[in-house]
């Protein structure tokens, strides 16, 4: 073992008498660009590292009143409609995991906040839209067609504001009831609020070319409007909240909120 241990030495040794003497070789200003190297790759591999541990496990819903957001919340954290609850004055909010992969091992828990639909509370939206990992917007599929234009009004003004169009914040439209026969299909839906933002951003802009209360535009210049055409990606999918069934809402929020 000793003899072990003076051969290690000794190899040590000789091998740091020829780095000593490549690193003489080396003229200062390349040592110094080596080193600067070195400290800029380690920083940047720390950075991404705590980038990856930060990122959002947050799923905002919000919608207009009535749409169903409040029974999909308590659906997602523990399987129950709660029916009977009244529209709240305050966001709902919890981390949990959710209700279908309660029986799963190491599962990530997300963060849902239930923001309220009412108008007047919307600004509370603001507070929570930062820190998102993905927008769900709730639509009433029953109901769609009277609520059409505010519902369009209310994704408008999402889709431009600053907070989520530089994050490109993905967002899914999800028309809940859909278990319903008179309910709207998801494609109807997706065209009718197409439609009806494609009128509202003529609208506006005829009213102002400086319209202070959204950040960004929406859309291509004589172009009709598309969600394709957004910054952030834009999908639809269907879900009944009463019945639990809320299986394209749970990929939506485990493609953003990895297991």
């Amino acid at each position: 073992m000793q003899q072990e241990l003076e051969v290690w030495k000794e190899q040590a040794s000789h091998m740091w008498n020829v780095a000593n003497d490549y690193l003489r070789e080396v003229p200062p200003n390349q040592l110094y660009a080596a080193a600067a190297i070195a400290l800029f790759t380690t920083l940047l591999l720390l950075l991404l590292r705590l980038l990856k541990r930060t990122k959002s496990n947050t799923i905002v819903l919000t919608g207009l009143s009535g749409s169903g957001k409040t029974v999909i919340f308590y659906q997602l954290r523990d399987g129950s409609t709660h029916q009977g609850t009244v529209t709240s004055m305050e966001p709902n909010e919890d981390t949990f995991i959710l209700h279908s992969e309660t029986t799963k091992k190491k599962i990530k828990p997300v963060h849902i906040v239930d923001v309220p639909g009412h108008s007047r509370l919307r600004p509370k939206l603001d507070e929570y839209l930062p820190l998102a990992a993905g927008i769900v917007f709730v639509v009433d599929a029953l109901d769609f067609l009277p609520n059409c234009r505010a519902a369009s009004e209310y994704l408008y003004d999402l889709l431009t504001k600053g907070s989520v169009v530089r994050k490109k914040i993905p967002l899914l439209i999800l028309c809940n009831k859909t278990d319903k026969v008179t309910a709207h299909t998801k494609e109807f839906i997706r065209r009718q609020i197409e439609k009806e933002i494609d009128k509202l951003r003529v609208s506006r802009n005829a009213v102002s070319d400086a319209d202070v209360t959204n950040e960004f535009t929406l859309g291509v210049p004589d172009e009709p409007f598309s969600f394709t055409q957004c910054a952030n990606k834009v999908t639809t999918a269907d879900a009944s909240g009463l019945t639990g069934e809320l299986s394209q809402l749970e990929e939506f929020i485990r493609e953003h909120v990895k297991p």
